[in-house]
């Protein structure tokens, strides 16, 4: 009682009270950090009207501001990243709205992502890109539309998937590896300008498919084929995984042969 009376007379804290002082704060001014930052990251939201009106100068101030780093200030390139002069807008738009670039970290090839850009962002960036050098342009919209295709072209369209993509993308559009960690991915639910311009300007592993190998209109009845796909994923029944012949094959001698051997053995284990 005579300690607890002296502490109140000289007017002395706990021990604790400091820290406890420290804590409350760290945790109010991390609040008014999160507020803040929140009003901050809401702002480009509101301001999307804007966005519609970027110029090719808009274009190339985000071009140096988020993949100078690696492609160089005036798309020139770097030890870290190709040239981007002469790719046209084609490759920005597949590169940028499927989330490739900026790319996420290096390795063997970039991966599919959510778009770090808006469409205006990334149609700025590319036509910056095209007044560079002349490149691959953006498809037309009559060659992504689909809703026309014949039954006729839509088996053109899957006669032209398995002659030049099966051999990578698999059959069924499952994708499949390659060498030195790279592989061919999957082609389900993709965007029909995206397929148009990777076969158009040949993204990292894929090869290039001009007009002169693949016409415009084969590339329409290609893009029909997988949407036809997305619609009908196994038309066969059940796909296994979609692997192919091996693991149809594994299937039918392990299990299809192994289930008649059982089913022998149990006969014959029987008795009279």
């Amino acid at each position: 009682m005579n300690t607890l009376a002296s502490r109140k007379k000289t007017g002395r804290r706990h021990p604790l009270a400091s820290a406890a002082l420290l804590i409350i704060g760290l945790v109010a001014a991390g609040g008014a950090s999160a507020a803040v930052g929140t009003v901050a990251n809401a702002q480009p939201a509101q301001s999307s009207p804007h966005a519609q009106q970027l110029t090719e100068q808009d274009g190339a101030e985000l071009f140096r501001a988020n993949c100078a780093s690696c492609h160089g200030m005036n798309a020139e390139g770097t030890e870290h990243g190709t040239s981007l002069i002469g790719v046209g807008a084609a490759s920005v738009d597949f590169q940028v709205m499927t989330g490739r670039m900026p790319m996420a970290f290096q390795g063997p090839q970039a991966l599919q992502r959510e778009p770090q850009f808006t469409q205006e962002q990334s149609d700025a960036m590319g036509d910056w890109i095209a007044s560079l050098a002349p490149g691959p342009e953006r498809p037309a919209e009559e060659w992504l539309d689909t809703s026309q295709v014949t039954d006729e072209e839509l088996a053109e369209g899957g006669a032209l998937f398995r002659i030049n993509c099966a051999m990578c993308h698999n059959v069924a559009g499952a994708g499949g590896a390659l060498t030195e960690g790279k592989f061919a991915p999957h082609l389900r639910d993709i965007d029909a300008a995206h397929i148009y311009e990777a076969m158009q300007t040949g993204p990292q592993n894929m090869p290039v498919f001009n007009d002169n190998n693949i016409s415009p209109e084969q590339k329409r009845q290609i893009i029909a084929y997988l949407h036809y796909l997305d619609e009908n994923p196994s038309v066969g029944g059940f796909d296994l995984g979609a692997l192919g012949p091996v693991s149809e094959g594994l299937f039918i001698w392990i299990f299809g042969l192994g289930g008649l051997v059982g089913v022998a053995v149990w006969l014959t284990s029987r008795p009279n």
